[in-house]
């Protein structure tokens, strides 16, 4: 039942179950391991990765197994360091041809023992298969070098800072390391050594090109805003939710205000709770506290529970939902463009990037369907393209 991988690429798989290694013909009944590593995609495969909300084997080690991890982490640590020093590029070979048999054995059966205990010590989590998804799709996302082009970026070269950062940016990894279990409320981070997607400065995304043709941008016009109107119960305005709320929520002002006043406004109204900005009926931030907070935590609809006090449950329900919303659609969409040329490339908050192939240009409006028509609602989408992930256009279908 209990098995560890070896390796994650496709043409290097090791098996290591019953105190044995497999490299050929590979054992049945492979139902729980540590992780998800892209080789073995059985459906009905379990991670005890995923029912300790993402820790570190050292993290949920039990005592009388420490001596055992340390002292075979220490063994591949030292491993890997060598291959570092001799400049080994780890993509070109399979690691168990480049640590013994019996180094690999020991540490994938301290693996499964830790394994084991995760699974006795703790209940599924309410959210495992949202979480099994969404882990699947990150971990793809990971495996798929950035197309990074600079030929036509020459002006980003101009001033000593852009300079210095950009360097800095070409030097590191091209491959998006998403952390699943960054923040609280599920909202992706990367990790420290991945591609910065997250916080680069905006115009550096113009080194950043589509292996296909095109790069398609989706994203929810305001996200959170629709999210908090679908949780109170209220449909969804088909025009902009700012300029909606300029002209139903916020039209009795005494001062005259506009579409970017009235985006701060409410978004300092959602984040403050003292704020008394907003008195109308439509945004009753009570209703949904009472209905999605208890005993000192959130719980979500997507089961999702978060610890923290009364005064912030709004703002964390609704930040949690609005995210757990994007990646559930960001699951969907690239199961709809398995069989495609095109992919999803990435994420950034409320916004999913595809990867765009000219032959697939046809479904376009269906990828846009399937964003739009989330958990909750069908929200409105602003849809955008260009051939690099800066210069983005509006597209209108």
């Amino acid at each position: 039942m209990y098995f560890q991988t070896l390796d994650d690429k496709s043409e290097c798989v090791g098996i290591y179950k019953d105190g044995k290694l497999h490299f050929d013909n590979f054992p049945t009944d492979l139902k729980r391991t540590w992780r998800y590593s892209g080789s073995i995609k059985d459906d009905d495969i379990e991670y005890a990765w995923l029912y300790c909300q993402g820790r570190t084997l050292r993290d949920v080690c039990p005592p009388e197994f420490e001596k055992e991890l340390n002292s075979s982490m220490k063994k591949m640590e030292a491993f890997f360091k060598s291959f570092q020093i001799a400049k080994l590029d780890m993509t070109q070979h399979c690691i168990f041809d480049l640590i013994p048999e019996d180094s690999l054995a020991s540490f994938c059966e301290i693996k499964n023992k830790i394994t084991e205990y995760v699974f006795a010590m703790n209940d599924k989590p309410e959210n495992y298969d949202f979480l099994n998804d969404a882990h699947k799709l990150i971990y793809n996302i990971g495996e798929q070098e950035l197309n990074i082009d600079t030929l036509d970026c020459k002006s980003l070269f101009t001033t000593t800072n852009n300079r210095l950062g950009l360097q800095k940016i070409l030097k590191g990894s091209k491959y998006i390391d998403y952390n699943l279990f960054g923040t609280a409320t599920g909202r992706l981070t990367t990790y420290p050594r991945s591609f910065p997607i997250l916080t680069m400065k905006k115009d550096f995304r113009r080194i950043i090109k589509p292996h296909n043709d095109w790069f398609l941008s989706l994203d929810y016009n305001g996200a959170e805003v629709r999210t908090v109107l679908s949780l109170l119960g209220q449909p969804q305005p088909s025009e902009d939710i700012h300029a909606w709320n300029m002209a139903n929520i916020f039209s009795s002002s005494e001062v005259s205000i506009s579409r970017d006043d009235a985006k701060v406004m409410f978004f300092g109204w959602l984040y403050n709770p003292e704020s008394e900005v907003i008195q109308s009926e439509l945004y009753d931030r009570n209703s949904i506290i009472d209905q999605y907070y208890a005993n000192g935590s959130v719980k979500t609809i997507f089961g999702r529970e978060i610890e923290i006090d009364r005064r912030r449950a709004l703002s964390y329900i609704v930040q949690s939902t609005t995210s757990d919303l994007v990646l559930e659609r960001a699951v969907a969409i690239s199961k709809m463009l398995d069989d495609k040329k095109s992919f999803v490339s990435h994420i950034i908050h409320d916004e999913i990037v595809i990867d765009l192939a000219d032959e697939d240009k046809n479904i376009v409006p269906d990828i846009k369907a399937v964003f739009a028509s989330n958990k909750l609602d069908t929200f409105k989408v602003n849809l955008s393209a260009g051939k690099n992930f800066y210069d983005l256009e509006e597209l209108k279908l």
